[in-house]
């Protein structure tokens, strides 16, 4: 059967995991932490401010922070440019975001 990867000889990368609200999942070197999450079948991630209305990656290139989450207790990490690291604790993020904000 082919495939992309068998067509262009690709091979996976090394795997590692990440986990998300406690949750473990399997990651890729080079994959960002909204990539992860999609794989996982996870496609929300944050609550709006106002409303508590679910949201997760719509723009994809960083334009609309849509897809904020925090990071290692770091709040407002657009998931969508962040790369996934081994061992990295990811949470939904509620409103502004459950840690310190900076500015």
């Amino acid at each position: 059967m082919r495939s992309p990867r068998s067509l262009v000889g690709g091979s996976p990368a090394a795997a590692y995991a990440i986990t998300f609200d406690g949750r473990e999942l399997p990651a890729q070197e080079g994959q960002s932490v909204a990539a992860v999450l999609w794989g996982a079948g996870i496609l929300a991630w944050r609550t709006t401010r106002e409303g508590g209305a679910p949201r997760g990656a719509f723009c994809g290139i960083g334009s609309c922070y849509d897809c904020l989450v925090t990071v290692n207790g770091l709040s407002n990490q657009r998931a969508c440019l962040v790369p996934a690291r081994p061992g990295d604790a990811v949470t939904t993020q509620e409103g502004t975001g459950r840690a310190d904000l900076t500015v």
